[in-house]
């Protein structure tokens, strides 16, 4: 097989990228990361370089890694910031590094892409080995491979990867009629309190709007950015994704991009930012105008439980940390990454503490199932 590394998706055909991405995950497909570039998210000055390799025989793209140079370890989800500063300590250079991700998406999917066609475990056998080929190259610390389904952890695993794990907190439909079906699940208490933090919203005179990308006309696209924008400068920065991302993609992955629009007297005063697949809903930004009772748990959580309902979505991941989110009805969910680390002193060191966190990640998972608000034999 031919190998490839190209400075951008544009260097490669949407067609046959689409084919080895699929349609179970939108933040994979050429249209998305090509918006994440034209939109100017992503790039040497941003610290996200893109080298995506590609695999190809006579058949044409055979293979895929979506790998990006690094030069800092923002908008990845997965902290290794500890590690960067013990290299520094020693006098070393964690960067750069290469990570295999989508940027600034803590959600997971594949990494490594093959053709249906194709024997998969040596196609990613051989992506891996180009992966380690291009750090190399690039004089780099290590590779980071995010969020990935278990084909490519195993894959990862099998090439002698120190392996990590995470939780998340993620909603899974059980077949629900409707929402009240849904609550009839949980424990008296905390169905007593979902609906009560539901009517304070409605008695507030606020209303919600479904809207695709498609439906976001220039100025409701500018009032939902606004939104999510202000809620990154009270954090103290700029968000990942510009207005001019959410242009392309409302054009181009319209059926993807889904907004909940919350009104009050006629006017947006929220709005959640999702993306959606015919099986799952992804929860990613939210910004408001005023401080409504209850209006962040609303938008951001039941009106995307309810979508899910209503389409017979099976899950809904509404993005990282919050334990809040448990109470709502949303259960510890364990997440994967993989690293390859170069200095095998520092391998040795980085491999003994994840030994240690996964310990603790797996009682921490343990703890909060105890705490799910559904019914002992509901969940």
């Amino acid at each position: 097989m031919k190998l490839a590394v190209h400075s951008s998706i544009d260097q490669i055909a949407p067609g046959p990228w689409n084919a080895l991405a699929g349609e179970r995950n939108p933040f994979i497909r050429h249209e998305f990361l090509a918006a994440l570039e034209h939109g100017g998210c992503v790039g040497a000055e941003r610290g996200w370089q893109p080298c995506v390799l590609t695999l190809s025989d006579a058949q044409g793209l055979a293979g895929a890694a979506l790998a990006y140079l690094k030069d800092n370890s923002f908008g990845e989800f997965v902290f290794d910031f500890a590690w960067a500063e013990a290299y520094a300590r020693h006098g070393l250079a964690y960067y750069p590094k290469i990570t295999v991700a989508v940027p600034f998406t803590p959600a997971s999917g594949t990494r490594l892409l093959v053709r249906a066609d194709l024997h998969s475990a040596a196609v990613r056998a051989r992506l891996l080995e180009a992966l380690a080929e291009l750090t190399a190259a690039h004089g780099c610390s290590s590779i980071h491979a995010l969020f990935l389904e278990e084909p490519d952890r195993a894959a990862c695993a099998a090439a002698g990867w120190l392996v990590r794990r995470d939780c998340q907190f993620h909603w899974r439909n059980r077949g629900y009629r409707d929402f009240e079906d849904y609550l009839g699940g949980f424990t008296a208490e905390k169905r007593k309190k979902a609906r009560r933090e539901r009517r304070r919203v409605e008695e507030a005179g606020i209303r919600f709007l479904t809207r695709f990308g498609h439906e976001l006309e220039p100025a409701l696209l500018d009032q939902v950015y606004a939104f999510h924008r202000e809620t990154f400068l009270r954090h103290g920065h700029e968000p990942y994704l510009t207005r001019a991302f959410f242009e392309e993609i409302a054009r181009t992955m319209g059926e993807a991009l889904m907004v909940k629009i919350a009104v009050h007297d006629s006017r947006p005063v929220a709005a959640a930012v999702f993306f959606c697949s015919r099986e799952a809903l992804w929860g990613r930004y939210w910004g408001a105008a005023g401080d409504y009772h209850s209006l962040h748990f609303e938008t951001c959580y039941h009106q995307g439980i309810e979508f899910c309902i209503e389409r017979g979505i099976e899950r809904f991941e509404p993005g990282t940390q919050g334990e809040h989110k448990v109470a709502r009805g949303f259960e510890p969910t364990l997440t994967w990454s993989a690293h390859e680390i170069r200095d095998r002193r520092f391998r040795a060191a980085i491999g003994e503490y994840l030994e240690r966190e996964a310990e603790w990640v797996d009682g921490y998972v343990g703890e909060v199932r105890a705490h799910v608000p559904f019914r002992k034999g509901e969940a």
